[in-house]
C-alpha cells in the first residue's frame, strides 16, 4: 500500500511507494458491529486539506480523519481515493479503514499558527466522520474541542447518528463561532435503502438527528443526496421524502442528483447489474457524457424539490429557524398558484404533469436505447425553460 503521502516523519528511499512496516498499526476487532474489517492506524503529517480550485465544493479547506466508510454506500465518490494507497475501491473502500489517530493533535496545532486565518473547514465531506469506526476511536470530540477552542467556523455532514454524543461540544463551539450541521437523507424507502447504503442508520434515524440537534438549539440542513434516477426520483418519492424532512424540523434542503465518478461508476453499476438489470442500459445512456446527469434532468429535480420544500414550509429565507409541520396536514403553497392554475386545482395539475413528464422521460429513453440514439426529451416536457429557483 502507498502510505507516503499520509504519514509523518517519512524518509523516501528509491521510489518512496511504500509506507515503513513498523509505521502503520493495522488492527481487527472481533466484534458484530467490526467483523471483517481491517483498521489502518497511522500518524499523520496533515490534517487540514485545500479543496482543488477546480471543484465544484462550496468550500475551500476540509479535515478527514478517515479514509474508506464502512458505510459502503455503493454510489459514494470518494472510494477512487482508496486507488491512491493502492487498496480496492470496492470491498476494500468498505472495509479497509485507514484511521488518523493524530487528527485532533495535528489540528490543534495548525489552527495556532499564525499561517492560518481562521477560515471555515468541512469535515464529512469525503467519507463520514461519524462512521463506526468513530464508535471506538472516537476522534471527533478532539477535532470539535480544538476548533471551539480556537472559535473556528466548521461544519458537519453525516449519515451517521453518533454526532449526537458530541451534541455538547457542538453547542458549546456554537456559543463562540458558526456551527453548521447537515444530514444527508436522499430517500426514505426502506428497500433502497437496505442495499444502495448498507453500512449506515436508516434514513428515519437520520432525520431523529435532525430533530435532536433543532430541538438542542442547534439548525440542522439535510442534503437530499443523492437523488437516484429511476430509483429514486418518482415525484411521489420526492414528495415522501421532502415531507418526511420537515416534520423532521429541517431548516433547509439541498438535492444533489447522483454522479458517478470513476471508482465510483464501476461498483455502481456492477450494483445495478446485479439488483436492476433492467436498468443498466438507462444508466449507461443518461452518464453517457461524464459523471453528472443531464443538466436538464438536475435542474428539474433542484426546481420540483424548491417548489415541495416551500409548500412544506422550508426555505432560505427561513434558515434561522426549524419548521416542523403537522404530520397529517399538507399546507398550500406560501405565495399560491402560479399564473395560469387555479387554487383548488394547483397542487393536482402540477403532480399530474411532474408524473406526466417523469412517465415520458423514461419511456423515451427506452426509445432511444432501442433505437441506439440518445437525446433528452423534448423542451415542452422538461423545466429547462422555466427559472430555477437557486
Amino acid at each position: 500500500m502507498r502510505w507516503d503521502n499520509l504519514a509523518e516523519n517519512t524518509t523516501k528511499a528509491g521510489n518512496g511507494a511504500l509506507f515503513a512496516a513498523d509505521a502503520v498499526t493495522t488492527r481487527t476487532f472481533d466484534t458484530p458491529e467490526f467483523r471483517g474489517i481491517t483498521f489502518h492506524e497511522i500518524r499523520a503529517r496533515s490534517i487540514v486539506n485545500r479543496v482543488p480550485g477546480a471543484s465544484r465544493m462550496p468550500f475551500e479547506w476540509t479535515v478527514n480523519p478517515y479514509r474508506g466508510c464502512t458505510h459502503a454506500c455503493v454510489y459514494c465518490f470518494a472510494r477512487k481515493t482508496h486507488s491512491y494507497l493502492d487498496l480496492d475501491t470496492g470491498l476494500g473502500f468498505d472495509s479497509q479503514i485507514v484511521v488518523k489517530v493524530n487528527a485532533a493533535e495535528l489540528l490543534g496545532r495548525h489552527l495556532a499558527s499564525r499561517q492560518w486565518h481562521g477560515q471555515h473547514i468541512a469535515m464529512g465531506t469525503n467519507v463520514d466522520c461519524y462512521q463506526r469506526a468513530e464508535g471506538r476511536y472516537r476522534l471527533m470530540p478532539g477535532i470539535i474541542a480544538a476548533l471551539r477552542d480556537h472559535a473556528n467556523p466548521f461544519s458537519i455532514l453525516t449519515k451517521g447518528t453518533l454526532i449526537l454524543r458530541d451534541l455538547d461540544l457542538l453547542r458549546q463551539a456554537a456559543e463562540v463561532t458558526e456551527v453548521g450541521v447537515s444530514v444527508s437523507v436522499g430517500f426514505t424507502d426502506p428497500e433502497l435503502w437496505r442495499t444502495v447504503e448498507p453500512g449506515t442508520p436508516s434514513p428515519e434515524r437520520r432525520l431523529d438527528v435532525v430533530r435532536a440537534m433543532t430541538d438542542n438549539g442547534i439548525g440542522c440542513g439535510v442534503l437530499m443526496a443523492p437523488v437516484i434516477p429511476f430509483l429514486g426520483d418518482h415525484p411521489d418519492q420526492l414528495r415522501a421524502t421532502v415531507r418526511a424532512i420537515a416534520a423532521a424540523g429541517a431548516t433547509s434542503v439541498t438535492p444533489l442528483v447522483l454522479h458517478l465518478r470513476p471508482g465510483a461508476r464501476e461498483w455502481f453499476m456492477r450494483w445495478v447489474a446485479q439488483h436492476h438489470p433492467h436498468l443498466v442500459r438507462r444508466y449507461e445512456r443518461m452518464y453517457a457524457d461524464g459523471a453528472y446527469a443531464p443538466t436538464w434532468y438536475q435542474r428539474s429535480i433542484t426546481r420540483r424539490v424548491h417548489e415541495l420544500a416551500a409548500e412544506f414550509g422550508i426555505g432560505p429565507a427561513d434558515r434561522g429557524g426549524a419548521r416542523r409541520i403537522d404530520r397529517g396536514t399538507e399546507p398550500a403553497p406560501a405565495d399560491g398558484p402560479p399564473a395560469g392554475y387555479t387554487a383548488p386545482f394547483y397542487k393536482a395539475d402540477r403532480e399530474t404533469e411532474m408524473r406526466a413528464a417523469h412517465a415520458h422521460f423514461q419511456a423515451r429513453l427506452d426509445a432511444e436505447i432501442a433505437a441506439g440514439r440518445w437525446s433528452p426529451p423534448e423542451p415542452a416536457l422538461t423545466p429547462e425553460s422555466t427559472p430555477v429557483s437557486e
